[in-house]
């Protein structure tokens, strides 16, 4: 019988379950008091001097980063084609156009010089997207924005606690970051996500945008018995707000956060190992002084591989391996081809056709992770 190991599983311990189960028995269920301090506990993380808006996904916090940045009608945003959907998505929502730019294949991320190639009198926003966890080159993107009066929205969903030459992710130039707290994502609320930002301008306003456009905190009824029937609505919102049974889960995660990650980069290098004289291409490291977050553990098969990447899946999955490919790159798919303004994607491409991602996780085991090896050894014909 082959031994499973999956692409991924969540690390929940019993100091979770019991805040969960705390939660339960309070009585309070949806946003109160411990979103309320999971914001606060978040906040001092990053180091101070920003404020944390909790949500209920990163596509929540994109979204709500955009409508804070004035993004609408005739305004273009530019992102990468190597990301997940959603990164583009919430453009549309605003009813502004997503301009997809290729990717530097060296790092996965967006090259800054085609950034810079992109912008149009009707560019608004910057979306980068720090890929797998290693950061973008946010200071080429900070100058490069600040040049022709742009913000920048990072999507961080891969990247808490990453850092760029010494400030961490939410505090590395963005005007505004947008965090994942997805059950696969380096911490996990189950769903969930948070809006950073240090303009106290834009967090107000996705605080009313979060809950139906409530012009004021209905959450302290207790404290304050008018405080759920005595608001005015100044927008049409959104239903956007995080439950406190989520945030009372991370709370306890963001605790490990850092541990976390330290566990993934072990693995990220015990794979290195491994795997150094195999026809790989391993992923690509942090930049000099920079953290790497390391959610996303990704290989490129050479040409020199005695199998393509779709049959290296497929052989995987035969002896038990669980894999992904992270992504199929947005020029690709139907509904985003009319965004290309006939652009060529060749990175992405290139990389896309060669990629798969391979398990790492927090509580990946010793045996879990000699399985992979060993059967990427057999399978690449490198059987020590």
């Amino acid at each position: 019988m082959i031994n499973t190991v999956p692409f991924f599983r969540p690390s929940i311990g019993e100091e979770e379950i019991a805040a969960v189960t705390d939660c339960l028995r309070s009585g309070w269920l949806t946003t109160g008091p411990k979103t309320a301090e999971f914001e606060a506990v978040f906040t001092d993380f990053l180091g101070g001097d920003v404020e944390s808006v909790a949500v209920n996904s990163a596509t929540a916090a994109l979204h709500l980063g955009l409508e804070a940045l004035g993004v609408g009608p005739g305004d273009e945003v530019i992102v990468p084609t190597l990301t997940f959907t959603a990164t583009a998505e919430v453009v549309r929502y605003l009813g502004a156009r997503p301009v997809l730019v290729d990717i530097d294949s060296n790092t996965f991320c967006i090259d800054p010089s085609l950034v810079e190639a992109a912008i149009t009198p009707r560019t608004k926003v910057i979306i980068p997207v720090h890929f797998a966890g290693r950061m973008c080159d946010m200071s080429s993107l900070r100058v490069i924005a600040d040049r022709y009066g742009l913000r920048i929205l990072e999507d961080a969903a891969h990247a808490l606690p990453a850092s760029h030459k010494g400030s961490i992710v939410g505090k590395a130039g963005a005007d505004v970051s947008a965090f994942s707290f997805y059950a696969n994502k380096t911490m996990t609320t189950g769903e969930g996500g948070m809006l950073v930002t240090a303009n106290p301008t834009i967090a107000s306003r996705a605080r009313t945008m979060r809950l139906h456009g409530i012009d004021r905190d209905v959450f302290n009824r207790f404290s304050d018995p008018r405080a759920g029937w005595v608001y005015d609505v100044v927008a049409p919102g959104f239903k956007y707000n995080l439950t406190d049974i989520a945030s009372a889960l991370g709370i306890v995660q963001l605790k490990r956060a850092n541990a976390f990650a330290r566990i993934r980069a072990e693995r990220a290098e015990r794979y290195n190992a491994a795997f150094a004289d195999l026809p790989l291409i391993l992923p690509p490291g942090p930049s000099e002084g920079d953290v790497h977050s390391w959610h996303l553990y990704i290989v490129q098969l050479t040409d020199s591989a005695p199998i393509n990447r779709d049959d290296f899946i497929l052989a995987l999955k035969d002896r038990g391996i669980g894999t992904s490919v992270h992504y199929r790159p947005l020029h690709m798919m139907t509904v985003w081809k009319d965004f290309c303004n006939s652009a060529v994607f060749s990175e992405a491409d290139r990389v896309f056709n060669r990629t798969v991602s391979l398990p790492l996780f927090m509580d990946m085991t010793d045996s879990e992770q000699d399985r992979v090896i060993n059967v990427t050894l057999e399978i690449l014909n490198k059987q020590k």
